[in-house]
């Protein structure tokens, strides 16, 4: 599917072919859970972050530079493993020797589930066993400027649950050109392709193209997951827990077919986002909609189902999407409102259409007419100093990190190249 030419509409037998033939081989799903709930929270609950050493009792460091294996030398490093006591069942070597190995392959793997990646500019690889304006201990895991930051909680839900799909994820985000939903839709994107649970996990990016296209009953699907039984009070993530428990083997095969289908549409979404960075990042976060680079290629390769409403109800439904999608208090004020959801709920109790899956092929028909009306993307704004502003800001508020006390000079170096190169970008957008 990697040669498929853009803009051509794909015949329903061609993508349950698909589904046979992208599904992986062996998934990392289909293995047996090899953890309970109970065993994991009680690991999860001797590796927690700690409070940072002082100055006056600095953190010892382990720390290797690995040239073999990456596209550019990466440094390995780990901090406290004798000041917290690690050193009484772990071996700091060791511990870099598995880090090493990992980032390793899932570096190499990137490129199978999001062929347009290309080059992965990992610099620096840290185990931070403390907890710090870079990684709180909710984050788990964050990649910053060619660096990635992961706590002992994220290796062991990796390792003994995830197939390490949190590394994969956050590898991605250091190749990603810019910013917003998109890097997160792209992110989990690569997730579901390689383990189709993430599809139900992470929903608000899948669920209304999964139901206009592949999974008509979705929602049923999603708050079945979801209705599972999640033990309180508990270190693990319910999140974990649901991935552990709350899927049956019927479920799991609908959704790697799923997957499967949607691969096209998640390598369109990405491909946009590096051909055009700044304006889709700025009509995701316009927009409130996650899945908003989903639902544009969606729009651009599948054949939209014909509408059933009035004529009447059609151009209604129309004027109220372009009302709500031309609001910017989300850029211009921070408001986070999905303007998708706005919108149908609008049609619902204002214009009276009952029928969801109405409602949500109204929205597909709305987007190929406001984005995609001539077959090409128009992601311009009523004024392109809206989206330079709009880009200006959340460079700044990201650049903030670099004056935080643990960033490392590998992070404060790439973070002033990125900022320089999207300051070059945003000047060439603008005279475009």
């Amino acid at each position: 599917m990697r040669g498929f030419r853009a803009g051509a509409k794909i015949p329903a037998w061609l993508w349950a072919l698909a589904a046979l033939v992208l599904a992986p081989a062996f998934p990392v799903w289909a293995l047996d859970a090899e953890i309970g709930v109970e065993e994991l929270d009680r690991l999860l609950s001797l590796h927690q972050m700690r409070k940072p050493g002082s100055r006056a009792a600095p953190l010892d460091i382990l720390q290797r530079k690995v040239d073999e294996g990456f596209p550019e030398p990466v440094v390995f490093s780990i901090s406290g493993v004798e000041y917290y006591g690690c050193n009484k069942c772990h071996d700091g070597e060791a511990l870099l020797d598995s880090a090493v190995k990992r980032m390793r392959e899932i570096v190499q793997s990137i490129p199978r589930y999001a062929p347009g990646a290309g080059k992965i500019p990992l610099r620096q690889y840290i185990i931070q066993t403390y907890q710090d304006d870079l990684l709180s201990p909710w984050q788990f895991a964050h990649a910053t400027f060619d660096t990635i930051r992961v706590s002992p909680g994220a290796i062991l839900i990796d390792k003994r649950v995830y197939g390490w799909a949190t590394h994969r994820h956050e590898t991605l985000h250091l190749a990603q050109p810019f910013l917003g939903h998109v890097n997160e839709l792209e992110a989990y994107g690569l997730n579901a392709r390689s383990d189709p649970k993430f599809l139900v996990l992470k929903h608000p990016y899948f669920a209304d193209v999964a139901k206009a296209f592949f999974i008509p009953d979705f929602d049923d699907v999603v708050k079945a997951v979801f209705s599972g039984k999640i033990r309180e009070n508990s270190s693990v993530p319910a999140e974990v827990q649901l991935y552990l428990y709350a899927f049956d083997a019927p479920v799991i095969d609908r959704l790697t077919k799923a997957a499967a289908q949607m691969a096209p549409l998640l390598d369109e979404a990405g491909r946009l986002n590096r051909e055009r960075p700044l304006e889709l990042a700025y009509w995701s976060d316009r927009t409130g909609i996650p899945s908003f680079a989903l639902d544009l290629a969606a729009v651009k390769l599948m054949a939209l189902p014909p509408l059933t409403s009035t004529e009447e109800a059609q151009a209604k439904a129309f004027e109220i999407f372009s009302a709500q999608m031309g609001k910017t208090d989300n850029t211009r004020l921070g408001y986070v409102i999905d303007r998708k959801k706005e919108s149908l709920m609008t049609l619902q109790y204002q214009l009276g259409l009952t029928d969801p899956a109405e409602r949500l092929r109204l929205y597909f028909h709305f987007l190929k007419g406001r984005f995609l009306a001539g077959g090409e993307y128009n992601l311009d704004a009523e004024d392109k100093t809206e989206i330079a502003d709009y880009v200006r800001d959340k460079v700044a508020k990201t650049v903030r990190i670099l004056s935080y006390e643990g960033a490392s000079p590998i992070e404060r170096e790439e973070g002033e190249k990125w900022r320089e190169k999207i300051k070059k970008e945003l000047a060439d957008y603008l005279v475009r």
